[in-house]
């Protein structure tokens, strides 16, 4: 296994766990989670991620938690080694890039992913806020699945209607599989969910969307609260007058102890 390259990238963990959210929700994934964010949702589980630790935790055995520390940041090189002992044969269905950000590494992951896949056999499945199309176009190629958030100002905080957009239309453009997360609370503007349809719509109105329930959290920013189970029912009926793949679910792992 060789791969040469001077960049680096800034991780917080490498671990084996059970997909809690989205289309791949319930598979097998060999979780790379990246460092820094250039978000600041008021719902985010993660802030941990939003800088830079100055170590990061590889787990030794798939699912066993039994972490070792490694100084940040990490070569390309030994980030492969760490992969390759974790992914035995016939245990992950997909390799998840998430964080934080994943695209705020996009000059490493360019040269990463095409030795990733070569090494693994295993499709690739990039978790992003979906506001970074510009780093999203040079890791397009190689990835086989895209999660992206549309961020809702009323639940989140952030406003990105022009990002989103040109990102979705990439992803769609590239035939790669992609699919929307769209988190909801208490406090979600109707009028938002409707924007977050037209814009999926005028995409492509069979991509799948999944509303998904904030999970109770004492924030940092605000108090976050799930919404009430009328809400949720008013939300889906709502978007799917314009979209025909509209879901609801929560976050599963959390359930399952799979933190």
């Amino acid at each position: 296994m060789t791969f040469e390259t001077k960049l680096t990238a800034r991780l917080v963990e490498i671990f084996s766990a059970i997909q809690g959210e989205g289309l791949n929700v319930g598979t097998r994934q060999l979780f790379i989670r990246f460092a820094m964010c250039d978000l600041r949702c008021s719902y985010c589980d993660s802030a941990h991620t939003w800088d830079v630790p100055n170590e990061c935790r590889v787990e030794q055995t798939p699912g066993h938690r039994d972490f070792e520390t490694y100084p940040n940041p990490v070569f390309g090189s030994l980030l492969l080694q760490w992969v390759d002992r974790q992914n035995q044969p016939h245990l992950h269905d997909s390799i998840s890039l998430t964080g934080g950000e994943p695209l705020l590494h996009a000059p490493f992951l360019k040269e990463f992913l095409p030795q990733l896949r070569q090494t693994t056999q295993l499709p690739l499945y990039l978790e992003t806020g979906g506001h970074r199309p510009q780093q999203l176009e040079m890791v397009l190629p190689y990835l086989d699945c895209v999660g992206m958030d549309i961020k809702l100002k009323s639940v989140s905080g952030e406003d990105r209607w022009p990002a989103h957009a040109e990102f979705l239309q990439l992803c769609h453009n590239a035939s790669v599989e992609v699919f929307i997360k769209l988190i909801v609370d208490r406090n979600t503007d109707p009028i938002e969910l409707e924007r977050a349809s037209q814009l999926v719509a005028d995409v492509n109105p069979k991509i799948p969307v999944f509303l998904q329930p904030a999970t109770p959290l004492a924030a940092s920013l605000r108090l976050v609260l799930p919404p009430a189970p009328e809400q949720v029912l008013a939300w889906q009926a709502q978007m799917k007058r314009t979209l025909s793949c509209v879901r609801v679910v929560p976050q599963t792992h959390k359930m399952i102890g799979q933190l």
